[in-house]
C-alpha cells in the first residue's frame, strides 16, 4: 500500500490525477455485470458540523448512505461500507429486505462492513488515515482495483489521500476545486455566468468588513430591512445569520456604523447555540458573505441536483423544494420532490448553465444548486441562485432511494419522475423527525410498528416509507424518513401518517400488570 508520508502535496496530486484518468474506464463498466466490480463507500462528514459530534448522532449521519446497499441488486457487485462504529445487524437486514428480486443472503455475502470502533468526534476519513492497518484491510477486500472506485460524501484532501492509499479513483470533485463551492466562490461563478444572485458582497474576512458591506448595501437599497450573513463553508444553514436593519439611522449618518455593529453583534443565528465571538473568529478565518434577504408575497427554496460524468456530460438529475426551519428559517430540514412545475423549468435552465461552466472547470460527480424563487400577485416567478454544493447533500439519499427502489427515471424536459410502468412518483423526506418521546422506541420497536401499521415500503405497489438515520432514535429521539407515493398529495399524507404513527406508538405506556 502507498506510503503517503513520503509524498509532497504536488506528488500526491500528480498521482491523484493519474488515478482519476482511470475513472472513465471504471464508469463504462458500471452496471455491466462484470466480475469483481466493487465500490468503497466512506460517508465521512467534515463540513456541516456533524463531524464535530460523536456517538450515535455521528453514526446516524454516516448511515444516511446505507441506501447504497440497494446497489447489491447487481448480482456480481461487491460493496465495502466503512463507518466509525458497527452498524446494528437489524439495520443491515432492513436495507437488504428492500432489495427486489435478490436473495438477501446472497447480497449479504457481497457486503463487507468495516468499522473502526471509534465513537469520538471527527471525520471518518481522518480516522482512517490515522490507521494504516484498517486501510490495508479495506484494500484487501477490493477484488480488482481496475473495477473499483471510492464514493465519498464530500471531497477534501482527506478523501483524495484515501483514494491514493487504496489506489482507486474517486467519484467526486477534485479538492482543488473546493473554492468554487464556497459561498464566495458560488457568487462569483453565478455572476460570471449571468445567473442572478442576491445583491451582496463576498470575500469578507472581518466584522469591520461586514459592517462596511452592509452600509454599502443600504446605500444601494435604502428600503432594505434585513441581510443574511453566511460563512463560506457553512452547510445546511449552519453558519447563517440574519441582521435586522429596521429603524436604523439613514445611510451616511455619523452614527450608522456604530449602530450597524450593534445589530451585527446581535444577529439571529439559525443554530441557537452559536456564540457570536466564535462565529466572528470563523468568519475571519474562513471568510464569508453578506446578501440582501430576498422576499416576496410567495417565497420558495428549490434546488436542482446534477452530475458530471467522467466524459464531461452534464446530467440534470432532479429538482426539489426544500423544507427549511430553524430560528431564522434557513436550516435544511427536508425536501419534496419534484419542485413545483411553475418554476421547475426556470431553475433547470439556470442550473444547466452553471453545470456547463463546471464542466469547463473539470468538476466530476454529483452536485446541487440552491435557489430562492419569489413572486408577487402580478408577477411571474423570479429565481436567484443562492449557493453551489460540490458534494452530495440532504436531497441525495431520498432521491436515490426512490430511484433504486422504483427503477424510474427523471425527465428534465417535463420535470417528472416515472417508474417503468409509466406511473409518476413523488416523495417527501426529512432528516429531522424529532421528539423526546421517540427515545422510548428501540430499533426492534421501529420495525415492529412498521410491519403492524403498514408503513414498510411495498415493492408490488412501489409506495411506502423508508427510514434512515435509525441509530439516533433511542439516544436522540430523532430519525429520518422518505415517503414515496404516486401523487404529491399522497406522498405528503403518507409522511404525515408515518410521523403520527411513530409519535403515537412512542407515547404508549406499556402495562406491567
Amino acid at each position: 500500500m502507498l506510503e503517503l508520508d513520503d509524498l509532497s502535496e504536488s506528488d500526491r496530486y500528480q498521482r491523484f490525477d493519474d488515478l482519476q484518468r482511470h475513472m472513465s474506464d471504471v464508469w463504462q463498466g458500471i452496471g455491466q455485470d462484470h466480475d469483481n466490480e466493487s465500490v468503497v463507500v466512506v460517508p465521512s462528514i467534515s463540513l456541516d458540523g456533524s463531524g464535530a459530534r460523536g456517538g450515535t448522532m455521528l453514526q446516524a449521519y454516516e448511515e444516511r448512505f446505507l441506501f447504497l446497499l440497494l446497489l447489491l441488486r447487481q448480482p456480481r457487485l461487491r460493496l465495502i461500507y466503512v463507518t466509525s462504529q458497527p452498524i446494528a445487524p437489524l439495520v443491515i437486514e432492513y436495507y437488504l429486505s428492500l432489495l427486489s428480486g435478490v436473495i438477501p443472503s446472497h447480497a449479504r455475502s457481497r457486503l463487507a462492513l468495516v468499522s473502526l470502533n471509534d465513537s469520538s468526534p471527527g471525520p471518518l476519513s481522518a480516522k482512517l488515515l490515522e490507521r494504516p492497518r484498517f486501510l490495508a484491510r479495506i484494500a484487501s477486500l477490493i477484488p480488482d482495483r481496475d473495477r473499483c472506485h471510492l464514493v465519498p460524501y464530500v471531497t477534501t484532501t482527506m478523501e483524495r489521500d484515501l483514494a491514493l492509499a487504496l489506489s482507486i479513483p474517486m467519484y467526486g470533485a477534485d479538492p482543488r476545486l473546493f473554492p468554487l463551492g464556497t459561498k464566495s466562490g458560488s457568487r462569483q461563478l453565478f455572476r460570471d455566468e449571468g445567473v442572478a444572485c442576491p445583491d451582496g458582497f463576498e470575500d469578507l474576512h472581518s466584522v469591520e468588513e461586514l459592517v462596511s458591506a452592509i452600509g454599502q448595501l443600504r446605500l444601494r437599497c435604502p428600503e432594505l430591512d434585513c441581510v443574511v450573513v453566511k460563512l463560506n463553508q457553512g452547510v445546511a444553514g449552519h453558519g447563517n445569520g440574519q441582521v435586522d436593519l429596521t429603524n436604523l439611522p439613514a445611510s451616511g449618518d455619523p452614527t450608522e456604523s456604530q449602530e450597524l455593529l450593534g445589530r451585527v453583534r446581535r444577529m439571529r443565528f439559525d443554530s441557537p447555540d452559536t456564540d457570536f465571538e466564535d462565529y466572528a473568529r470563523s468568519f475571519a478565518g474562513d471568510g464569508g458573505i453578506v446578501e440582501a434577504r430576498i422576499s416576496g408575497e410567495e417565497f420558495r427554496s428549490p434546488s436542482v441536483q446534477m452530475r458530471i460524468t467522467p466524459f464531461g456530460e452534464v446530467e440534470l438529475l432532479s429538482t426539489h423544494d426544500q423544507i427549511l426551519g430553524g430560528a431564522a428559517g434557513q436550516s435544511y430540514l427536508g425536501c419534496r420532490f419534484p419542485a413545483d412545475p411553475q418554476y421547475a423549468s426556470l431553475i433547470l435552465g439556470l442550473a444547466e448553465k452553471i453545470g456547463q461552466r463546471l464542466v469547463r472547470e473539470g468538476v466530476l460527480g454529483r452536485f446541487a444548486v440552491d435557489f430562492v424563487v419569489v413572486r408577487d400577485a402580478r408577477t411571474t416567478w423570479k429565481a436567484y441562485a443562492i449557493e453551489l454544493n460540490l458534494r452530495k447533500g440532504g436531497t441525495t439519499h431520498p432521491f436515490l432511494t426512490m430511484q433504486f427502489l422504483t427503477d424510474g427515471t427523471f425527465d428534465a424536459r417535463t420535470g417528472e419522475f416515472r417508474a417503468p410502468n409509466g406511473t409518476e412518483k413523488f416523495l417527501v423526506a426529512s432528516d429531522h423527525l424529532e421528539a423526546p418521546a421517540l427515545k422510548g422506541l428501540s430499533i426492534d420497536d421501529l420495525f415492529d410498528l412498521m410491519a403492524r401499521r403498514g408503513l414498510h415500503f411495498d415493492q408490488s405497489r412501489q409506495r411506502g416509507v423508508v427510514f434512515h438515520m435509525i441509530s439516533s432514535i433511542t439516544e436522540h429521539g430523532r430519525i429520518g424518513l422518505t415517503s414515496i407515493d404516486d401523487t404529491a398529495k399522497d406522498a405528503e399524507a403518507l409522511y404525515e401518517r408515518a410521523e403520527a404513527v411513530l409519535l403515537e406508538e412512542a407515547r404508549l405506556m406499556p402495562s406491567f400488570q
